[in-house]
């Protein structure tokens, strides 16, 4: 498939029933939705079957698809109401939707042990301070800043107005410096 084609053109054609137009918007989007899921999950298989379950139901309701709007907040729509709906399944087990390795890179093996181990408890405070956020303010933190979505595209994501999107985004990063603060004076 001609990778010039925009997302709202693949969709034109796999409604017009071309398969192989829907395998485009699958290897656009797989990795992206991969890498999103893991933000809410550290189970690689957990995020993969979540993943091709989004996958699924965007095939399925293709049809009721705006195509005068953007193809990429539909999908994650999709994407966040599976992952919400599975941390809610799992809402008695602990969860760690960010795996730290994905923003701090395993140590240079030229690095002293010292730095290694003030890297890793950064790493776990980091961490700690992002399970503590409320969901309400983790999303749009999510989607702004490992994800690169916009304002606009986070509040069609999460059915917000554009303006809440930047007061959860600002009032989410003030709670997680006063967690880290609090977490560093320990």
């Amino acid at each position: 498939m001609d990778p010039d084609y925009r997302d709202e053109e693949l969709v034109e054609k796999v409604r017009g029933g071309d398969t192989e137009a829907f395998g485009s918007i699958v290897d656009r989007y797989e990795e992206k939705l991969l890498r999103y899921g893991r933000r809410f999950f550290s189970d690689w298989d957990d995020i993969a079957d979540l993943v091709q379950d989004v996958f699924l139901k965007a095939y399925i309701n293709i049809k009721s698809f705006d195509i005068t709007l953007r193809f990429s907040p539909w999908i994650y729509r999709i994407a966040h109401n599976e992952f919400v709906n599975a941390l809610k399944k799992k809402a008695k087990n602990p969860v760690s939707f960010l795996d730290v390795d994905v923003l701090f890179p395993h140590p240079i093996s030229d690095e002293n042990e010292g730095d290694r181990i003030d890297r890793e408890t950064l790493k776990q405070i980091f961490e700690k301070s992002l399970n503590a956020l409320d969901l309400k303010y983790r999303e749009p933190i999510i989607l702004y800043y490992f994800e690169d979505l916009g304002y606009q595209e986070i509040a069609d994501i999460l059915r917000i107005p554009i303006s809440t999107v930047g007061v959860r985004i600002a009032r989410g990063k003030k709670i997680l410096k006063k967690s880290y603060d609090c977490f560093e004076k320990k």
